[in-house]
């Protein structure tokens, strides 16, 4: 490691060359912190590993680009979350793959379902909500107690049902009011309420 006037460099060990810091990926476990490799040796050695292996390799991408591992494209750095920990600074997928990654990962891990089935769920309700049947079924509705996929909703829908706190006595009460037989307790004792017979 040497310093240039006031940028410090440090030599490749695969071209040889001396090269400033910026050109090296980071390397917690090195002792300078920087891999021993400079970011375009790193870059061909991987591109002939993926190659031998008979992958295809990632096309290479023009300064202020980067190739998406998700859809394969080659999109401006503002296309991308940030990513302290990777070498360039940015995630592996682009914003748009990450949204697909994110929906399809949480209907996984909340509901234990996959696009595929949700998908025939709403087409099985004919695209509607199982309750008003007039808006479309975007949002999965399940039972907090047991985890149970009940159906797929709408948004109104599924807020009101959460609102009445999945209670179905709270919800027929509701109903009951509706149909203007409003519910009013009659006090047996202090504390105590006497429903309506």
């Amino acid at each position: 490691m040497r310093s240039g006037g006031s940028e410090r460099m440090k030599r490749c060990s695969r071209c040889g060359e001396e090269k400033p810091y910026r050109e090296f990926a980071p390397k917690r476990t090195n002792l300078d912190g920087l891999q021993q490799r400079c970011r375009g040796c790193a870059a061909e050695s991987h591109r002939k590993r993926e190659e031998a292996m008979g992958r295809q390799p990632r096309p290479a991408a023009p300064d202020g680009h980067k190739c998406c591992l998700g859809c394969g494209e080659v999109k401006p750095h503002s296309e991308w979350h940030r990513n302290t920990a990777a070498g360039d600074g940015l995630a592996t997928r682009c914003k748009a793959c990450r949204v697909v990654d994110d929906r399809v990962g949480h209907l996984r891990r909340a509901y234990g379902i996959t696009e595929a089935q949700r998908d025939e769920m709403i087409a099985a309700q004919g695209g509607l909500c199982c309750i008003c049947l007039k808006a479309p079924a975007v949002h999965v509705d399940h039972c907090h107690e047991t985890g149970r996929v009940r159906g797929v909703l709408c948004f109104n829908c599924n807020t009101a049902i959460g609102l009445l706190g999945d209670d179905p006595g709270t919800i027929q009460r509701a109903i009951s009011y509706l149909e203007g037989n409003a519910w009013k307790p009659t006090i047996a004792a202090q504390g105590v309420y006497r429903q309506p017979s």
